[in-house]
């Protein structure tokens, strides 16, 4: 009789060998039959049909990211309030005082970014 430990690792090894070997075989055979071209503008970027005409590196302003994070800070804050407003009645009022220390709290971000410039576009 076989331990069932030593059944479970033979099993395992076989379909961790089957696995690897079909790996291996459609690697080898998308490399036997992919098309192949010597064509120079193969190597060049493509981007919707526009030849690139600098470093898609480029710098950008800081305002992008800061307006990105605000959105998704205040998206947050919708995505809270929801399941909130639909439990309210069994919740009761201390879920509405969290509420407004809540609300209270990303006010003050809003504030302090708004005071800080970061919706003012140069």
């Amino acid at each position: 009789m076989v331990n069932p430990a030593i059944d479970l690792v033979i099993q395992l090894g076989i379909m961790f060998a089957i696995g690897a070997a079909m790996a291996m075989a459609f690697i080898s055979i998308s490399h036997l039959l992919s098309p192949r071209s010597t064509n120079p503008n193969k190597s060049e970027p493509y981007e919707c049909g526009v030849v690139p005409k600098s470093d898609a590196r480029a710098p950008f302003n800081v305002h992008y990211y800061l307006v990105a994070v605000l959105f998704v800070l205040f998206d947050l804050e919708a995505v809270f309030i929801y399941p909130w407003a639909v439990s309210l009645r069994t919740l009761g009022t201390p879920a509405l005082a969290e509420m407004f220390v809540f609300i209270a709290i990303l006010l003050v971000g809003y504030v302090y970014a708004w005071k800080k410039g970061v919706f003012e576009w140069e």
